[in-house]
């Protein structure tokens, strides 16, 4: 009662905080006329997931429906960013009902885990345990997603969303150059896992591009779920060889653990931004509430507009207010089901105030100047689906395993592929995980918690628009998100949205990352002179994946980030 009591405070809050007068948090005002787009619409990060998604349209589907297909074929042919292994976050819109929810299929910490659960005998983090195999795998959320989405949503049975993703597992994919890459670094960890090493190697070595890769294992556990639901996966025969494979392999998960897994519908965070009313993610994703900090620090008088400012004091601005919405993120941000997290604080109307006071738009804030913890960033390859049909049901939705390829770890008998979401928590207050950084009390492992995430799916809507974004990318979401949004403000097409050249802050490291094309040299020269240190990532990142509705043409738009293989179609 109290996590769902903090998330309504929080959602009446940030619209009570906005200049625009508030209405019924869980109903867009864009809405009222009920209008209806005169196309459907789905940008997905692989060509044949989209297509999954469109043939289930085809064939009388709703949104949620093609989600379901969309989703489940990328966990297919995108083995290294999603999957029934994993879970993530879907942010849906039933237009009949003109009513938001927010579907959290994180996964769970097994009853077996506890705070110190990764710390070896002399108290320092295993890190090999919190990362590869069984043990680094929290209870997957993906497969009860699907459950609880065809019951609750969609109009056509499990058997028929997940038939396409069947099919490509019993078929097999062709290896692709992303393919290739993302083994690269997870390969000696793969090739510790017979099964896994069996199902994505070719005799132990990165196979070659067009390789095909079959996984009829998951293709009879897909079939499993599509027969026999929630039960298909977390009770019988799957459960069971799940349960004996991973505890002969060191794992502690019970039949218990499976049995008690459950998706939670919580309230979005919905946020104003002049005209534009923001819907996105709430705990246990960081993502809604530092997005709505951003804009409530955007929108405080004592600072220039954005919109006004030359690309250098943009870039100064923008990673300020990215510096201290990622300060509260790593502070106080963790799952509400088990900590009180601050959210009416968080985004009052003073904290924005505070915040904005403390930009100075000449010289850069230290970050240890704001005296908070460090930081924690999770795994890198993600993935993420936007849809639309024309009803004017929506859907945008973010996956993930964690790190490519998850904990390296698939099932024997059953072909999943575990995540190693664990290594989102804090396996130690004050001590890095997998990238460095470290996490605080907040986010620390419990039974049955489920760690903190930047996952940020999102919906921007105006009296005559709706746009669907969301992108994969870790701790670099939030920051590609919210660049993504100031284009869309800007009345920018959506192929702007997904190829803007992006940068990034997160309070710790005090460093802005950068694509390499983000700024000139001049421009690196500007933001330095105010003490900004900057880091070229030396490579493009993240894949965006975003529509749009105009409501007055009726027209819909889509697109998919050129960084990846997506694709985008509207019919």
């Amino acid at each position: 009662m109290l996590k769902r009591t903090l998330l309504l405070l929080s959602s009446s809050l940030i619209i009570a905080c906005s200049p625009t007068p508030a209405k019924d948090t869980n109903t867009a005002e864009h809405n009222s006329t009920r209008a209806t787009p005169g196309q459907a619409a789905i940008a997905s990060a692989h060509p044949l997931a989209t297509q999954a998604g469109m043939d289930i349209l085809a064939q009388g589907g709703n949104a949620f429906d093609a989600a379901i297909a969309v989703a489940a074929s990328l966990g297919v042919v995108e083995p290294y960013s999603a999957g029934i292994g994993g879970g993530g976050f879907w942010l849906v819109y039933q237009a009949d009902k003109q009513k938001y929810s927010f579907i959290d299929a994180r996964e769970m910490a097994p009853a077996a885990a506890h705070r110190d659960y990764y710390l070896d005998s002399s108290g320092a983090v295993d890190r090999d345990k919190a990362v590869n195999g069984p043990t680094a795998a929290g209870i997957p959320g993906q497969a009860a997603a699907f459950a609880h989405l065809a019951e609750h949503y969609g109009k056509l049975p499990l058997q028929q969303s997940l038939q396409a993703a069947i099919q490509q597992a019993n078929e097999g994919f062709a290896v692709y150059p992303h393919y290739r890459k993302l083994m690269n670094y997870r390969l000696d960890a793969v090739r510790r896992y017979p099964q896994s090493r069996a199902t994505f190697l070719d005799n132990g070595e990165i196979p070659a591009e067009g390789f095909i890769i079959r996984q009829p294992e998951l293709a009879t556990t897909l079939q499993a779920l599509a027969d026999h639901g929630f039960d298909g996966f977390y009770r019988g025969k799957v459960a069971n060889r799940m349960i004996k494979a991973i505890q002969a392999d060191g794992g502690e998960w019970t039949l218990r653990d499976l049995e008690n897994y459950h998706v939670t519908e919580r309230e979005p965070i919905i946020s104003r931004y002049g005209p534009f009313e923001v819907i996105s993610a709430p705990p246990p994703s960081s993502g809604g509430i530092a997005i709505a900090q951003m804009f409530n620090m955007l929108r405080q008088p004592g600072l220039p507009r954005w919109q006004n400012l030359n690309h250098t004091d943009q870039a100064h601005l923008l990673t300020e207010v990215m510096r201290r919405a990622y300060k509260d993120r790593a502070e106080f941000l963790g799952d509400p089901d088990f900590v009180d997290v601050p959210i009416r604080e968080l985004l009052s109307e003073q904290r924005a105030q505070h915040w904005a006071s403390s930009i100075n738009m000449q010289q850069a804030t230290p970050s240890l100047s704001l005296n908070g913890p460090k930081n924690l960033q999770e795994g890198f390859h993600t993935t993420h689906l936007s849809v639309i049909d024309r009803q004017g049901n929506m859907v945008s939705a973010t996956l993930s395993i964690n790190l490519p390829f998850g904990s390296a770890y698939t099932v024997p008998g059953t072909g999943i592929l575990l995540n190693n979401e664990m290594d989102d928590f804090s396996a130690k207050p004050g001590e890095a995980n997998a990238y460095g950084l470290v996490g605080n009390a907040a986010n620390a492992i419990a039974p049955g918690k489920r760690p903190l995430s930047s996952m940020t799916p999102s919906i921007v809507n105006t009296t005559n628009s709706s746009a669907i974004i969301g992108t994969p990318g870790g701790s670099r979401i939030i920051s590609m998100v919210l660049l993504g949004m100031l284009e869309h403000m800007q009345g920018k097409e959506v192929e702007s949205w997904v190829t803007r050249p992006r940068f990034h802050h997160q309070y710790l490291p005090d460093v802005i990352q950068h694509e390499p094309d983000t700024f000139s040299q001049a421009e690196q020269q500007a933001l330095r002179a105010r003490g900004h240190q900057l880091k070229n990532v030396g490579r493009h990142y993240g894949n965006m994946q975003v529509i749009l509705w105009d409501k007055d043409s009726g027209e819909v738009s889509a697109a998919s980030d050129p960084r990846g293989l997506g694709q985008s179609q509207v019919h």
